[in-house]
């Protein structure tokens, strides 16, 4: 008996990698038709990190899974299946707004330069057509986001010409609050949108630019879809209602977002993602307040550090990623859900995540939890597409209106 039990936890052992493998066959012929979209990349920014914003000081040709710190490559773009990829044009918050605006214009010459440098993978894009026709002729539809509203110093001028020059999403925070904007993670001052950034969204509606609600606050989140004429996205957040984050999106806010038509893309960042990982960080802060020491983001104080060595932070995992996907369908719907991985943004990924290369084993996850192929292609991307398609379309609605010439109102002066 005790060796038929034996026989059959091997057989089964046997079988689950390759149906594994049947279910990420399954998946690639799906993104063969299908262009997966991710919503949000930072390998621009880890190239003016790492290599001097030159596209050629690193061999994206390669797999760079083992001799860099990259979790993007064009070999494992090639092998996730990845066919639209948001490129985020991300400089600090802690910049001045002067100095974010000319370092943003200089990442969107990185990617200008990286898709140059690449020509049969990668092509520029700005329209839902241009994704499904580059991805047709087996390139990589290259978009760009804006990462942060102070990039545009406070000039709706300057967020014309961000435009222009082919940026065509903008995350209106990062991590701290804006002069117009209230972010997530920082103390609120506008209670949401000032009437300054009111006058923003309206104008990203004006040009057709996608309004990005990742980073910024619940309140902020409602302000900006009762602004919005065009749906929302949220290029790379999780949900809330699966771990407490305040990056995350509130289910409340899930359910309105679905009733103005926008889609949540579902983020990897394990400390939004990760229950365990959120209550060991507050753990761990708490050890810190009592020894009256900094976290930081990486543990330095000795006393610190031999805590964190004691009790070690906990590991996210591909059912981590597949829980929030599930919860923003169940709550929001099939047509509001999207992936925006947030890949070299981040120090650390989930188990069986770890790269650009990972969408068909998520995929392939979840049709084995019974989602249909027509649900993985809303997911991978019909849903961003419709979005861009309707934000393209109240953009040509609004082709007679003049650009807007709201200006920030003088630091003292009444909104």
């Amino acid at each position: 008996m005790i060796r038929a039990c034996l026989l059959a936890v091997s057989a089964l052992a046997l079988a689950l990698p390759a149906a594994a493998q049947d279910g990420e066959a399954r998946a690639r012929e799906i993104l063969r038709t299908t262009p997966l979209i991710d919503g949000h990349n930072d390998l621009p920014w880890a190239l003016r990190q790492g290599y001097g914003s030159d596209p050629y000081a690193v061999d994206l040709a390669t797999n760079l899974d083992e001799t860099t710190r990259l979790h993007t490559d064009i070999p494992r773009l090639r092998a996730g299946g990845v066919g639209g990829q948001f490129w985020s044009v991300y400089v600090p918050a802690s910049l001045t707004p002067v100095d974010a605006a000319k370092a943003t214009f200089e990442q969107v010459n990185v990617v200008r330069r990286m898709v140059a440098a690449h020509p049969e993978t990668f092509e520029l894009a700005t329209t839902a057509d241009d994704v499904v026709r580059i991805h047709r002729a087996g390139r990589i539809a290259s978009l760009m986001g804006i990462e942060g509203g102070y990039s545009i110093a406070d000039s709706l001028g300057l967020l014309r010409e961000f435009h222009e020059a082919g940026v065509r999403y903008m995350t209106l925070t990062h991590s701290r609050t804006t002069t117009w904007a209230d972010s997530a993670t920082d103390a609120p001052k506008w209670g949401g949108l000032s009437p300054f950034g009111e006058d923003v969204v309206r104008e990203m509606n004006r040009l057709g630019m996608l309004v990005d609600l990742s980073h910024v606050s619940e309140e902020t989140m409602i302000d900006a879809m009762r602004v919005s004429e065009a749906p929302v996205i949220f290029s790379h957040s999780s949900a809330r209602g699966v771990t407490d984050h305040p990056r995350n999106v509130p289910d409340s806010v899930l359910r309105a977002m679905a009733g103005d038509g926008g889609v949540v893309m579902v983020t990897f960042v394990p400390g939004f993602i990760s229950s365990a990982q959120v209550d060991w960080t507050k753990r761990l802060e708490a050890e810190a307040m009592r020894l009256g020491v900094s976290p930081g983001g990486t543990p330095t104080d000795p006393r610190l550090t031999a805590w964190a060595d004691a009790n070690p932070r906990p590991n996210a995992t591909l059912a981590d990623v597949v829980a929030h996907i599930q919860h923003v369908r169940e709550v929001a719907g099939i047509d509001h859900v999207g992936l925006g991985g947030d890949f070299d943004g981040i120090s650390s990924l989930p188990e069986d995540v770890e790269g650009v290369d990972a969408y068909p084993r998520i995929l392939a996850a979840l049709m084995a939890a019974g989602w249909s192929e027509a649900d993985i292609r809303k997911l991978a991307g019909e849903n961003i597409l419709r979005v861009m398609r309707v934000t393209e379309a109240v953009a040509a609605s609004k082709g007679g209106e003049r650009p807007s010439l709201a200006v920030m109102p003088a630091a003292g002066s009444p909104d």
